[in-house]
């Protein structure tokens, strides 16, 4: 294989250093390029691969060890995820025993076989999916190291999001494919072990070269750099490829500013490509046939018009390219790409497409720890994949596109099986009760922020968010504090109540009478967490007022909102008082109803005593 230039991989690790943290020093990022040059035998299912990385130290810290990620070892009878998905009470469905019952040319593994660093060996040892190294001399503050190593590796049966040979018969889905380097950052090292859930990587730059049979085609993250010699719908319009008489074909890729790099191939795909007006190239690669022909051709449209409602809502798309990829055992998000099946019919294939793409904004360039705020990745990718499909894919648009993580929430609560939205990804008791806090009560953060602060003033705090924390790993209080300073609120209640409790909201009209002429409101607090309220007053003529509550701890509140009643009293609410007693001017013969939030984003969890109705 092709040996690297040192020099020239350095020259690129201190480029992508200088724009490494955005113009902010508050919070350090580490830095890291990888070239990689591979030869995949498609006989075996088995790759040779030699790795050069460049890695720079950002942190104050001194790194006497370093961690790589092997994820391919866990799909081998006995591992950490077979075991976990054995013995979780509701394993998922496309894993269970399958792991166990793996034959060896059926198993995954990756090999180390040789590390330097700086030129000199390192100590290591492979412990299940993480290798722990020993580093020769340490790597201190602001200094960058270069890593030189070579591994080999089979790749597994498709199980869970990598492998072959995937139930729509696609060869290769090649995720998390080669040795990573783990993510260092304020907190230290996050070497966690692969069992089947998040990811958290390092942004950087990725030369990849990848050798296999020239009759594959192949697509996935990066920038084809070699696209006269490849063909297969890269070249450009009147460029001939050349022909030749050997059995193989070298792929050569450049993604910068990414965390990770994801391919996939296969002899039968089809590759078709999209030009949006902004330039971005968007590509297809799928099987055609009689389940996928009419619904991928569809697609593209469908694809065109999220990237450019997620730019125009979440900050602008920063690549040139986007690849649609049909492979995996789902959807899964990579930078610049997604793996999705492609056996589906037109709203389950854009959905899945809108889903993974969205990830592109809150995994790709955001970064959050998925691992600690799983949340804040698939929560806000769920928030901002349900409007943009009510946007561009319903005839009629739905007035509630989060109807379904209310709901889906609602019955997480009433099962009993609810943790933490701060337990670690890994470390939830049941699949289920990781995918609704993740995904729905995720998404149902950013809905209560809405109700909370307003929704305008929430979609401007989503664009300063990218602005202020794209490539920088934002945190729980990073994403709070962005709504603080749009709204002028203090909002850390909110975030301890919802991300690190199972406390629930249940607010009830108790009692309406009247006293004097006047109507006496009694409204009780009967969750343990406490939100503001939204009161709406609905008379005989038609007229309806809204009687705003916000908690004192708030320090303030919205102002009204358009398409709403307007506000017309305000009565600060102490969170220590489970009642409050309102007064209305007129009998209550004059009142028609009484509804605590009609617009249902408060996610209370038994609207039955929401509402009262004069009879």
């Amino acid at each position: 294989m092709k040996k690297f230039s040192s020099f020239s991989l350095l020259a690129l690790c201190l480029a992508f250093v200088g724009s490494s943290v955005n113009g902010q020093s508050q919070r350090w990022q580490q830095s890291i390029n990888y070239q990689m040059d591979v030869d995949m035998d498609v006989a075996t299912n088995r790759y040779t691969g030699t790795q050069t990385i460049a890695y720079s130290n950002h942190s104050p810290d001194t790194l006497r060890r370093v961690f790589f990620h092997l994820y391919y070892n866990a799909f081998q009878p006995n591992s950490m995820m077979d075991e976990r998905s054995r013995s979780i009470a509701d394993p998922d469905r496309r894993v269970g025993e399958r792991i166990l019952n793996l034959r060896p040319e059926e198993i995954g593994y990756m090999r180390v076989k040789r590390l330097h660093m700086n030129g000199q060996p390192v100590s290591m040892e492979e412990v299940g999916t993480i290798l722990e190294v020993d580093l020769p001399e340490p790597i201190l503050p602001n200094s960058t190291v270069l890593f030189e190593s070579e591994f080999e590796a089979q790749v597994p049966l498709q199980v869970r999001r990598a492998g072959r040979d995937n139930a729509e018969g696609i060869r290769y889905s090649m995720a998390q494919w080669y040795p990573k380097l783990a993510n260092y950052d304020e907190q230290g090292w996050h070497a966690h072990a692969y069992i089947g859930r998040e990811f958290y990587g390092t942004w950087g730059n990725f030369d990849v070269k990848i050798t296999l049979d020239k009759a594959y085609v192949l697509g996935g993250t990066g920038y084809l750099q070699n696209a006269a010699e490849i063909g297969h719908g890269y070249e450009s319009a009147g460029q001939t490829v050349p022909e030749t008489d050997e059995s193989t074909r070298t792929w050569h890729f450049y993604a910068p500013r990414v965390h990770d790099f994801m391919w996939a191939a296969d002899p039968e795909f089809t590759h078709d490509t999209r030009q949006m007006d902004n330039g971005i190239a968007l590509h297809f690669f799928y099987e055609k046939n009689s389940k996928t022909e009419k619904n991928w051709a569809a697609l593209q449209e469908y694809t065109e018009k999220a990237m450019a409602y997620f730019s125009e809502h979440y900050g602008e798309y920063p690549y040139r390219q986007f690849s649609v990829v049909q492979g995996g055992d789902g959807g899964m998000e990579y930078p610049m790409s997604t793996l999705i099946t492609g056996h589906r019919t037109l709203g389950s294939l854009v959905g899945v497409m809108v889903h993974e793409l969205a990830h592109s904004w809150f995994q790709g360039v955001l970064g959050s720890n998925e691992s600690l705020y799983p949340w804040m990745d698939e929560g806000f990718t769920t928030f901002a994949s349900n409007r943009c499909m009510a946007a561009i894919f319903s005839e009629e648009p739905s007035d509630f596109p989060q109807r379904g993580a209310y709901s889906s929430y609602e019955r997480l609560v009433q099962s009993g099986l609810e943790e933490p939205m701060a337990t670690h990804a890994d470390h939830y008791h049941t699949n289920t009760a990781y995918g609704v806090a993740a995904y729905s009560k995720g998404a149902l953060f950013l809905s209560q922020m809405g109700y909370i602060i307003g929704e305008e003033v929430r979609d401007r705090a989503m664009l300063q968010y990218w602005d202020q924390w794209k490539f920088r790993h934002p945190n729980a209080n990073d994403i709070t504090r962005v709504m603080e300073k749009a709204s002028g609120l203090e909002l850390d209640w909110f975030k301890e109540y919802w991300v690190y409790s199972t406390n629930t909201i249940d607010y009830a009209i108790a009692s309406v009478s009247e006293e004097n002429g006047k109507t006496k409101i009694l409204l009780e607090r009967k969750g343990r967490m406490p939100m503001p309220i939204d009161l709406v007053v609905t008379y005989r003529d038609g007229e309806q007022e809204t009687i705003y509550l916000p908690l004192e701890m708030m320090r303030g509140g919205k102002n009204s909102e358009a398409g709403f009643p307007e506000i017309t009293q305000v009565h600060k609410w102490p969170w220590t008082h489970r009642s409050m007693e309102l007064q209305l001017d007129r009998p209550v013969a004059a009142v028609r109803n009484l509804s605590i939030d009609p617009s249902l984003r408060l996610a209370d969890v038994n609207r039955e005593n929401n509402e009262w109705v004069n009879e």
